[in-house]
């Protein structure tokens, strides 16, 4: 009876409407045409965004993808050489008067690095052209004279200053000049590492912590993808790691993986406090930016001799692989902490990323037989957790996770990734990184 006499009501609705558009609370044949073509306005509109982000993200994607694809050889060839003629690292301090003086040669006396990146994906900040040819040059040099360092940190500034100085000469607004900066971050992230996916979801992650910028997914994306295109047509293989063992997913691998995690929460907030530690330490004592250069690759050099090793120079991606391999030394984490802290403390430039790669890895390699899991596996979920925990980008971890072992483990690495985000807090490597609270 009810059915009916909604029916009948619908009827009488349909018909009133049709010859008496006045009629309140009745679609109107006039509403459904003016609604039709309001749809394909929309469509239209929206097709139009769609071309006009594709075109310029592949733009950006094909140049910041060339850069960062230039960077990518300019450090591969600085840590060859330094391992030719070992002797670069005594010229470790000189390097950093180089820099310091270089900076200040084109009007940077307060460097803030991949913060002022941060604060131009959220509005709050201009990014200068120069600071791409500074960065790349820096970070050239860090590597070249021995100083532990990776190079995310100088792909972020590269890709985010060209893609801005593009925005500004092109007259976009403050919005679009947003999105853009995240296409230039995602593609040079890409071009860098061959993660694709990982470069696109971290860029629209990592400037404020719990809101993701929807708007820039579809050019991040596909800036990133012609990125890492055009860095493998140019011979750039994408990083990536074989996993000698992958435990099954039980109740058993599922525990001891969140105490990994766990434990690599807690490695991550030593890492992170260690480079604010240092850089606070640095400017309190030595308040002098080239005293402070000189001083901190001197000690940097004094370190290697004393360690006997070369291992903890430059980003070290023989040992994650070595790592990832089940092979590290126990105390090799705490080393690599140690020497990216002083080194960029002191001014040298280029990342911290790759070095927190390599103490996610070492630890995990060294930790996880300890807890029952494989070496391999463990360093693998190490590395990962560990920077999920320094970046607060739980998303673009367990991407990278993928993008680096593959799809077996998956929800392992996952698990891991969540509780070194819970556990390590809202504290992290970039000061500029903002917290949404709801």
């Amino acid at each position: 009876m009810a059915k009916g006499a909604l029916f009948i009501l619908h009827l009488k609705c349909y018909n009133n409407s049709a010859f008496d558009e006045r009629k309140s609370g009745c679609v109107m044949m006039g509403d459904w045409k003016e609604t039709g073509r309001q749809e394909l306005r929309g469509l239209g509109t929206r097709l139009l965004a769609l071309l006009k982000w594709c075109g310029l993200a592949v733009v950006l994607g094909l140049g910041i993808g060339l850069v960062g694809a230039a960077f990518h050889e300019a450090v591969s060839w600085a840590t060859r050489t330094r391992g030719e003629f070992p002797w670069l690292l005594y010229l470790l301090p000189a390097a950093g008067l180089a820099i310091v003086g270089l900076y200040r040669l084109a009007g940077v006396y307060e460097d803030k690095g991949t913060n002022l990146v941060l604060a131009a994906v959220r509005g709050e900040a201009s990014l200068p052209f120069r600071t791409a040819p500074l960065i790349f040059i820096a970070s050239s040099l860090t590597h070249l004279c021995g100083g532990s360092s990776g190079r995310e940190g100088a792909a972020l500034q590269i890709g985010g200053s060209i893609a801005s100085s593009f925005g500004r000469h092109l007259g976009f607004g403050p919005e679009d000049q947003r999105v853009l900066v995240v296409c230039g971050m995602s593609a040079a992230f890409s071009a860098l590492f061959g993660t694709p996916l990982t470069a696109a979801v971290f860029s629209m992650e990592v400037a404020q912590i719990g809101v993701m910028r929807y708007a820039a997914l579809v050019p991040a994306l596909v800036s990133a993808l012609t990125a890492v295109l055009l860095a493998g047509r140019l011979g750039l293989a994408p990083t990536a790691y074989a996993v000698a063992e992958v435990p099954a997913l039980t109740s058993l691998s599922l525990a001891r993986t969140v105490l990994l995690g766990v434990l690599c929460a807690l490695v991550a907030v030593l890492f992170f406090s260690a480079m604010h530690a240092a850089h606070g330490a640095y400017a309190r004592y030595l308040k002098n930016p080239y005293l402070r250069a000189a001083v901190g690759g001197g000690i940097v050099v004094i370190l290697t001799l004393l360690s006997g090793s070369r291992d903890y120079n430059g980003a070290g991606g023989e040992l994650i692989a070595a790592a990832v391999a089940g092979e590290a030394a126990p105390w090799a984490f705490l080393l690599k902490i140690l020497f990216t802290a002083l080194t960029l403390g002191a001014g040298f430039k280029g990342g911290e990323i790759v070095p927190a790669f390599f103490t996610g890895a070492t630890f995990g390699c060294a930790a996880g037989p300890l807890l029952g899991l494989p070496a391999s596996f463990a360093a693998a979920a190490g590395i990962v957790s560990v920077f999920c925990g320094v970046t607060n980008c739980p998303l673009a971890s367990v991407l990278l996770s993928y993008e680096l072992f593959g799809g077996e483990g998956l929800p392992l690495y996952a698990a891991a990734c969540a509780v070194s985000w819970l556990v390590s807090g809202r504290g992290g490597l970039y000061s500029a990184q903002t917290v949404y609270s709801d």
